[in-house]
């Protein structure tokens, strides 16, 4: 019978924690931060933060990060018009 000094020690692989993912379909993906975005030509975008909005519209100007692009563009207000006479 072997004793416990002749065996080896037995590593334990954790799983990383899960990330949280939240989709809107009106706007980016939600995704708990840090994060790893890889893009079509393989460059790797990372972000520290605790939350990043990462774009699916790829309208966004610092894409792969949402600039909220994806929302509507309204006119600015026309002045009132002066009814004094």
């Amino acid at each position: 019978m072997p004793s416990t000094s002749d065996r080896t020690p037995c590593r334990v692989f954790t799983a990383p924690p899960a990330r949280r993912v939240s989709v809107d379909p009106q706007g980016p993906v939600l995704v708990e931060g840090p994060v790893e975005v890889v893009l079509d030509d393989g460059t790797v975008a990372r972000s520290d933060r605790f939350m990043v909005a990462v774009c699916t519209c790829r309208r966004s100007r610092t894409y792969p990060w949402c600039d909220t692009s994806h929302r509507p563009r309204r006119r600015a207000a026309s002045p009132p018009e002066d009814r004094n006479p």
